[in-house]
C-alpha cells in the first residue's frame, strides 16, 4: 500500500492558511474547552502555562506503545510539557503537571521530527499536543520542507475543540485520544475539567469524520484512523460500560481500542483513597468483557496477546 501523509497533500497556501488559524485562536485563546481567553501571544498564559512557542520535555524512538505504532523501530515519540487536563493520577506528572521540558523554536522542533525520522520510527507520536497546536503545525510545515513523510499520530486526552480539530484535518493521519470518563462530575473530580463526556464525544466523532477507521499495512504498522485509548481505573470510576456502548454504536464497531491496565496511583491519587490502589485483574477482564459484549473486536490486547488471559 502506498502511502501519502496528509499533510503532504495539502497546497501550500492550505498550509498557510491553517497556521494563521491556528495562531489567531492563542490571541484570545480557545484552543481547548477550557477557553481561557488570554493572548498567548503577549506573554500571558492559561491553564496551560504555555506561550506561543513549542514546549517540549523529551523525544525519542519509543516502545511502549500500541504495536501498530511501535512496530520493529520504535514510535518517533515527541512529550510536550505541560498539559490541558489536570489528573490528580498522572503518571507522567513531572512534565504534565510540573512542565519539566524547555521553550525551543520550530525550527529545532521540526528537526527533531526529521531526527525522529531518520532513526527510523514509523510514525511521529505528539503526546499531548493540544494546547500546542499551532507551534505544531507550523513546525510539521518547515518538517515536511525538509523531507519529513511520516503518518502524525495525535496523542490526547481527548479534551478538544471542535474548531481546533478541524484546522488539523489534513494533516494528522491517526487520531489516538483517551476517552477517559463517562460521568461529568468524576472527569471534574479527577481531571479537573468540565464537561467532559460531551466535549470527548464530541472530538471523538470529529476525528472519526476526519480519518475513518484505523488503516494498517501488511507490516502491521498502522497508517490512518482512530485509535482510541480507555483507561480502566479502580471501582469502575472510569464508566467503561458507557465508554465503550457510546464507541461502538456512534462511533464504529471497527474502532481500534486499546483498554488498559496500566493504572497505578501517582502524583495525588493517595488523597483520594478510592483510586488509591491499583485496579484487580477481575475489573480488568470485566472491562474486556463489556467491550467484546458491545461488539468491539479490535481490542489491543486481545490481538496481539500481550498477556494469557482467562477468554483465549
Amino acid at each position: 500500500m502506498d502511502f501519502i501523509a496528509a499533510y503532504l497533500k495539502l497546497s501550500e497556501r492550505e498550509f498557510e492558511e491553517k497556521i494563521e488559524q491556528a495562531f489567531e485562536i492563542l490571541k484570545k485563546c480557545t484552543l481547548c474547552p477550557r477557553n481561557c481567553h488570554v493572548d498567548r501571544t503577549s506573554g500571558k498564559k492559561g491553564v496551560c502555562r504555555v506561550l506561543d512557542k513549542p514546549y517540549v520535555s523529551s523525544w525519542g524512538p519509543h516502545f511502549g506503545e500500541e504495536f501498530p505504532l511501535v512496530g520493529r523501530y520504535g514510535s518517533g515519540t515527541i512529550f510536550f510539557g505541560f498539559c490541558n487536563l489536570a489528573c490528580v493520577y498522572c503518571q507522567n506528572w513531572t512534565i504534565s503537571h510540573l512542565g519539566e521540558g524547555d521553550e525551543i523554536s520550530y525550527k529545532e522542533l521540526a528537526a527533531v521530527m526529521i531526527s525522529l525520522q531518520n532513526s527510523g520510527c514509523h510514525n511521529i507520536n505528539l503526546v499531548t499536543p493540544t494546547h500546542q497546536v499551532p507551534q505544531i503545525i507550523k513546525s510539521i510545515y518547515i518538517a515536511s520542507k525538509q523531507g519529513l513523510k511520516l503518518p502524525i499520530v495525535y496523542n490526547s486526552g481527548g479534551y478538544e475543540s471542535i474548531e481546533t480539530l478541524r484546522i488539523l484535518d489534513g494533516i494528522i493521519d491517526i487520531y489516538m485520544p483517551d476517552f477517559k470518563y463517562a460521568d461529568k462530575t468524576l472527569a471534574e473530580k479527577y481531571s479537573k475539567v468540565k464537561n467532559y463526556p460531551d466535549v470527548a464525544k464530541q472530538a471523538l466523532k470529529e476525528m472519526h469524520r476526519q480519518v475513518g477507521d484505523l488503516v494498517i499495512n501488511e507490516q502491521g504498522i498502522a497508517l490512518r484512523g482512530l485509535l482510541v485509548r480507555h483507561l480502566v481505573l479502580p471501582n469502575n470510576i472510569a464508566g467503561t460500560e458507557e465508554v465503550v456502548k457510546f464507541i461502538a454504536e456512534e462511533i464504529s464497531k471497527n474502532t481500534y481500542i486499546n483498554i488498559m491496565d496500566q493504572y497505578r496511583p501517582c502524583w495525588q491519587a493517595n488523597e483520594y483513597p478510592e483510586i488509591n490502589r491499583r485496579i484487580t485483574q477481575k475489573e480488568f477482564e470485566d472491562a474486556i468483557n463489556i467491550a467484546l459484549k458491545y461488539g468491539l473486536t479490535r481490542i489491543d490486547c486481545l490481538i496481539y496477546s500481550k498477556r494469557h488471559y482467562f477468554w483465549f
